[in-house]
């Protein structure tokens, strides 16, 4: 047993470095670009720190959101084990592929007494509807921007509305679909069992937690900028789209390129701002969200007592 923790702490702490040299290469790229903007400006670290606990805040609320969809699955589990299975899950995003984070949050969940299809079936869920959600909260709080980028901008909201419903109801289509799928290939396949609360409670939870990352963008901005930039509800869609797009790029750890590009060019369609103030607010916003997502997953994982102990058999009901 003191062997197989000797290697899995160092399986963990090559993870740890991996993540952090990829960041780090990816940030320095941008340094030189960074340093010659931030000279004219003078940052409100006060407005910084209230950004930057809103993301904490909205932190929480995912968590609290996962601890729900699990116990849809008839299956309790703690704040501190949800917490830390969650921030070190979250490091799996700076890996390209996408898979590993929620690849990493079933294994870990069920490292901690999780019931294997409550623990898979929970992250998939989770961040399945999350993505959906956030393409939802895009198009109710960003018309204009979307109007802007997509003449068919009605459509746009049709399909969204459409893909909305499909969630709603993938508990009752999912083995429907499973079950064309078995005829068509002719493989016995069976239908994971997918609670409706747990589709609702994830809907519910990414909303409110979408809303709190554009709002803390929002504040980061005039904190960097020393004016407001624009409207609230403006800087939800771009905050949310340019990280969308950033997570379905599958090959770009952490959607780096992608989300900076894409938070650009909505930046500058927005008209709130001039190319440099939008230049120094992505570099910035990329530096502060990067350090508030792998920071507290890296020290979670090198804690000397890791939390991560198995369950007592009595937290699954």
């Amino acid at each position: 047993m003191a062997a197989e923790r000797r290697t899995w702490r160092v399986v963990q702490s090559a993870f740890v470095v991996i993540v952090l040299a990829g960041a780090a290469y990816a940030l320095s790229s941008q340094w030189a670009e960074l340093r010659a903007v931030s000279a004219s400006t003078r940052i409100a670290w006060s407005g910084v720190a209230l950004a930057s606990g809103l993301v904490f805040v909205s932190y929480a609320v995912l968590i609290a959101t996962w601890r729900a969809t699990v116990r849809a699955w008839c299956v309790r589990i703690g704040v501190g084990h949800a917490a830390y299975i969650w921030f070190v899950s979250n490091l799996g995003r700076y890996v390209p592929g996408k898979v590993w984070q929620i690849g990493a949050m079933g294994v870990l969940a069920q490292h901690a007494g999780v019931a294997p299809v409550a623990a898979v079936g929970s992250a998939l869920v989770v961040s399945l509807v999350h993505l959906l959600v956030g393409f939802a909260v895009v198009a109710a709080t960003g018309a204009e921007l979307m109007d802007a980028y997509l003449p068919a901008g009605p459509w746009f909201k049709v399909a969204l509305a459409l893909l909305g419903a499909g969630v709603v109801a993938s508990p009752w289509l999912l083995p429907v679909g499973v079950r064309i799928v078995a005829s068509l290939t002719g493989r016995q396949m069976v239908a994971p069992r997918l609670p409706p609360s747990a589709i609702w409670l994830a809907a519910g939870g990414s909303a409110v937690a979408w809303t709190l990352f554009g709002l803390a963008f929002h504040l980061l901005s005039a904190a960097l900028l020393g004016r407001q930039t624009g409207d609230a509800a403006s800087s939800i869609a771009v905050f949310t789209l340019s990280y969308q797009l950033g997570f379905i790029s599958l090959f770009a750890p952490g959607g780096i390129g992608v989300r900076e590009l894409s938070m650009q060019a909505l930046l500058l369609g927005a008209g709130a701002m001039t190319g440099t103030e939008a230049l120094w607010l992505v570099i910035a916003s990329r530096l502060w969200l990067t350090v508030l997502e792998i920071v507290p997953g890296s020290v979670l994982l090198l804690w000397p007592n890791n939390p991560l102990r198995p369950l007592p058999s009595s937290a699954s009901e």
